[in-house]
């Protein structure tokens, strides 16, 4: 809470880039050399433990809770894995270059920005052409006329070997989890439906990154593949258990999606809004759990169905996972029903046939995707929770997110203090708790610090600590102080953050 009668505001754009940067959660990569290129950036100390903590919340409550398999594939894959994917000839977008001074840009987003018009990137290039004559459109850097568009295919190409033989780097995490699901049902038994998980990075090469983490070249994935028998009934215990859980959901169809209003169902309800399909509303449901206990507000997001047009190449159905962010609703998750178009493409090109027994049937399973964006969800958090208030600025992460649960301060840079914040800074690392030490500066600018790095709890040690044993416990967000017994703070600490 503020002090004063002054309300929190939420910071902008600029001012979570400066937060970014001066606390060490994220900065561009290569920054010292002009010249480098856009769309990279490297996390830092504090944005490394936030993308830990978070990550490991997306695995407790989706992998561990629906006894997923996890797996850790390659980066770079052979080109036919791409072939049979259809990356290669789908994963396209169109440019226009300036016959002038030679700035591309993508044809599609320039024309509905300059236009008002819903551009579908699918068109021809002749239809670009045709749309860039009719609006009388010309290069936003120099004013010169553009060329033809041309298609232009967004995967980073590697030749492997002396030989050059042609790779990719992969511009998604699943197609190694539908390479390696022969094997992963074999040697793991598998029994449908079943989830198959994988974390890491993935490449795709941008015309225009922009936005900080929101649109980047190398990009972190939380992908989860469920396969599933299409005939088969979903384990009504499994539904039981989220079957209360609501969610919004803005239905196809809609004329626009930033003001058009999303509807709330419970799991049970919208099933029929996800097409009758249990598993579905099951997955969805999990999501929005999962994005709720890491802070987003449930009125703050909606599941949005998208449009034939505006859905990936492989999907028959398809929702994006968003939250209202201060600049618009932004996508965090694509959420994919792929059918059987993954494994019945590698069956074909692979020549081997991944179809699976269930139920005593051979049956080539339906996939349901959950494809997470972990860069753009935790830019999307700071944008939800750093504020401005009278006196300080606050980042307030749950105490299961935020980089640091505690920080640990002696009043005074005197050996009596800090000998014993040590002892208690090493006690809790040895519990494994992100803990930070901090002695340089006044008590009061030390709070500041791990306010703005949204660290939930201070540990002062004081004068009565030197007298009885008993620390200052000071809360982030209202600024209480109380005392508690240092052979306590562990078990207090844990307390707080199972609560978040």
């Amino acid at each position: 809470m503020s002090t004063g009668d002054q309300q929190p505001k939420r910071a902008n754009y600029d001012e979570i880039l400066r937060l970014s940067l001066e606390r060490g959660f994220f900065y561009p990569s290569a920054e010292i050399y002009h010249d480098a290129p856009a769309g990279f950036w490297e996390y830092g100390p504090t944005g490394l433990l936030m993308r830990n903590n978070f990550v490991r919340e997306w695995r407790r409550m989706l992998v561990k809770r629906d006894d997923m398999l996890e797996i850790d594939g390659s980066l770079i894959l052979p080109k036919i894995v791409f072939e049979a994917s259809g990356h290669l000839s789908s994963l396209v977008d169109p440019i226009v270059q300036c016959t002038k001074c030679g700035t591309r840009i993508r044809a599609d987003k320039y024309i509905s920005e300059k236009t008002g018009l819903q551009i579908d990137e699918r068109l021809s290039p002749e239809d670009f052409q045709k749309l860039i004559a009719e609006h009388n459109l010309h290069c936003p850097k120099c004013g010169g006329s553009f060329g033809m568009p041309t298609k232009f295919n967004m995967m980073f190409r590697v030749g492997v070997g002396a030989e050059d033989v042609d790779a990719y780097l992969r511009p998604e995490t699943a197609q190694s989890i539908f390479v390696d699901f022969q094997r992963l049902s074999k040697t793991m038994r598998m029994k449908l439906p079943k989830g198959i998980a994988q974390v890491g990075k993935s490449f795709r090469n941008e015309i225009a990154p922009r936005q900080a983490l929101i649109r980047l070249r190398e990009l972190m994935q939380a992908e989860v593949e469920i396969f599933f028998n299409p005939e088969a009934k979903f384990d009504p215990q499994k539904f039981e258990k989220i079957k209360s859980v609501e969610m919004n959901v803005l239905s196809q169809p809609y004329t626009d999606s930033q003001k058009e209003v999303a509807k709330r169902f419970t799991s049970t309800e919208a099933v029929s809004v996800f097409g009758g399909k249990e598993i579905i509303a099951y997955y969805f449901a999990l999501l929005q759990e999962f994005y709720e206990a890491c802070g987003f507000r449930k009125e703050d997001t909606r599941f949005r169905e998208l449009s034939a047009s505006d859905r990936a190449f492989y999907t028959t159905s398809a929702f994006d996972f968003e939250v209202n962010t201060s600049f618009g609703w932004l996508e965090l998750v694509a959420c994919n029903y792929r059918t059987d178009y993954d494994l019945g493409n590698h069956s074909k090109y692979s020549k081997n046939d991944l179809s699976v027994m269930d139920q005593e049937k051979k049956v080539l399973p339906h996939v349901i995707e959950l494809s997470l964006g972990v860069d753009r969800s935790l830019f999307a958090l700071l944008d939800f929770k750093f504020f401005h208030e009278q006196n300080r600025d606050v980042l307030r992460l749950p105490s299961n997110i935020a980089p640091y649960l505690s920080a640990i301060f002696p009043l005074m840079s005197k050996p009596e203090f800090e000998s014993k914040a040590e002892a208690i800074y090493e006690n809790l690392k040895q519990e494994e708790y992100n803990v930070f030490y901090d002695d340089s500066g006044n008590i009061g600018r030390r709070y500041r610090r791990m306010d703005e790095v949204g660290t939930p709890y201070c540990i002062t040690v004081d004068h009565d600590t030197l007298q009885n044993d008993t620390v200052t416990l000071r809360e982030r967000d209202s600024m209480a102080q109380s005392r508690i017994k240092i052979s306590e703070i562990a078990s207090t600490l844990r307390d707080l953050r199972d609560k978040h």
